[in-house]
């Protein structure tokens, strides 16, 4: 596997961003080191997503679960090769991964699939989202919910889509790097 900008050996990398790097992984935020070793050849945007997780990892208002179903449908729809096959959240298993081809499952509760039919929207139509879309979700989420619902998308649909860009899973050699 080899992106399209190489990533730096572990060894490579400063001291902070190994420590991150540890760290993340000790929690169980990080299950993969690919992708952060190609943001690690620019410090200061390994840190702010670093942060960006570490703000919302498991302390945030909405559930694991729910996170997690979001960002693997994320990762699914942007093509986040990485992202798709890792697994954060014991509460979500393989059945689960499987019906996020049909967000509407009935294996899904009906905060999960508004939250899903939500990002499906975010990710592939945002113009369809309209005020009757947050009407809808304020039946199942407070206002704060549907903010960290929005900024969890926000942050998910982009990250899993640059991280398709640089094609972490390809087999290809790299072009930079």
């Amino acid at each position: 596997m080899m992106p399209v900008i190489a990533p730096l050996p572990m060894e490579a990398l400063d001291e902070e961003c190994r420590a991150r790097i540890r760290a993340g992984q000790a929690t169980g935020m990080y299950s993969q080191t690919l992708p952060l070793q190609v943001m690690a050849r620019a410090p200061a945007a390994l840190r702010a997503m670093d942060e960006g997780y570490k703000a919302m990892f498991r302390r945030a208002l909405l559930d694991d679960r729910l996170r997690e179903l979001l960002r693997v449908r994320s990762a699914l729809l942007n093509g986040c090769g990485p992202c798709s096959q890792s697994r954060k959240e014991d509460s979500v298993n393989e059945a689960d991964v499987m019906c996020l081809a049909d967000p509407e499952a009935a294996t899904y509760t009906r905060r999960e699939r508004l939250a899903l039919k939500y990002l499906t929207q975010f990710c592939t139509d945002h113009y369809a989202i309209t005020p009757a879309t947050y009407i809808e979700l304020a039946e199942e989420f407070s206002a704060a919910e549907i903010v960290e619902l929005g900024w969890t998308c926000a942050q998910t649909s982009s990250g899993h889509r640059f991280m398709h860009t640089l094609d972490m899973l390809g087999d290809g050699e790299p072009v930079i790097g």
